[in-house]
């Protein structure tokens, strides 16, 4: 008998059976093609986490518009019919493998790392901290520029228009990028979010997009189709921001999500263990199983294993996204299940550039 009863037991999301409750967490890797499409050193990187025993990957942010959504050069696509059929044969690879996965939809907004384009946002609030080096980037971001009604209807469709495009191409659920300081994150986060109309305002007001989002992509896939959605409050460029009415937030944030009939909420915190809030003691994950009524996949510093049993063993959390851990333990998942050491993540191994290396594709 196993030592985690939680993690290594078979589990239902919606309509899928998985073969147990760790889930591969989504992480940029810039390592496609320039023009989007997924290639041979992807499919053996996701294709060898299925095989260490990964019950469900969610792939890393996948770009979905080719006019304005792109974050980082040789970042992966959604975007057109090219670029979705490029991931077949990473489908097929992880599915041979006896895994499902899960497209993660990422829209940049202010986030951008490159020139192609001037970037769009809520408001024209130009984003703070720097640039992430791990990903080409350098210097500050660029001031964008607000986007409009229409453009705001017309990124909801795109986001719609990607996720059907992964269901066509064999994905078993797509992930909304409502996290880390994106697009959807810059309209729930008030000092990014300034707008005057419908949404901007009160936290009311900055979520609509996102469950409007939710709305659209549930009526382009169907009712049984699975469709997460990630939420946090730390930002890839502002790692210690909290929500400003904290749990009061949580709630409304939370609840009007659930209004949108999510398949489940991925929180994702620096520790998913800790609480949200200095005045509370009540988890993101917990927050979100009790105002959002669906299963929550919980991420952040659940590496060891003996950590992750834990945070299911309470309840807060359905199932846990490994990231760094898994990333120098593909394998993950058999270690735990064989009781054999962990190897320790080290940031150098993401440096000079966080490419997918070539000793992550040895299958």
């Amino acid at each position: 008998m196993h030592s985690y009863p939680n993690l290594l037991t078979e589990a239902s999301l919606g309509s899928l059976k998985l073969p147990n409750r760790a889930v591969l967490s989504p992480m940029t890797r810039t390592s496609a093609e320039p023009n989007g499409l997924a290639n041979n050193r992807m499919i053996r990187y996701y294709q060898r986490f299925a095989k260490g025993g990964f019950g469900l990957i969610i792939t890393e942010g996948l770009y979905p518009d080719a006019v304005q959504s792109q974050s980082y050069l040789n970042q992966p696509g959604m975007a057109n019919d090219q670029q979705a059929a490029s991931w077949k044969p990473v489908i097929e690879a992880v599915h041979r493998e006896g895994s499902k996965i899960i497209a993660q939809l990422m829209h940049a907004g202010a986030l951008v790392q490159h020139e192609r384009f001037v970037p769009v946002a809520p408001s024209a609030v130009k984003p703070v901290g720097a640039m992430l080096e791990d990903h080409g980037g350098s210097g500050e971001f660029a001031t964008p520029r607000e986007l409009t009604q229409p453009q705001i209807k017309q990124t909801i469709q795109d986001f719609a228009q990607a996720a059907l495009r992964a269901k066509t191409a064999g994905f078993d659920g797509v992930e909304i990028h409502a996290a880390n300081g994106y697009l959807l994150d810059q309209f729930i986060t008030d000092y990014t979010n300034r707008r005057t109309d419908e949404y901007g305002g009160s936290m009311e007001n900055r979520i609509r997009i996102v469950v409007e989002v939710l709305e659209a992509v549930r009526a382009a896939v169907g009712p049984d189709y699975i469709v997460g959605v990630r939420v946090s409050q730390g930002k890839v460029n502002d790692f210690h921001h909290k929500w400003a009415q904290g749990v009061e937030d949580a709630q409304t944030i939370f609840g009007k999500l659930s209004g949108a009939s999510p398949s489940y909420i991925h929180t994702t915190e620096y520790k998913a263990y800790a609480p949200a809030f200095a005045e509370g003691e009540t988890t993101l994950a917990e927050l979100a199983a009790t105002y959002g009524g669906v299963p929550v996949i919980a991420n952040g510093k659940l590496g060891e294993p003996a950590v992750a049993e834990r945070i299911l063993a309470s309840g807060h959390a359905h199932f846990v996204a490994i990231g760094t851990s898994a990333l120098v333990n593909p394998d993950w998942v058999n270690k735990a299940r064989a009781g054999t050491e962990l190897r320790p993540f080290d940031h150098q191994f993401l440096q000079p550039i966080a490419t997918i290396r070539e000793d992550e594709v040895l299958v």
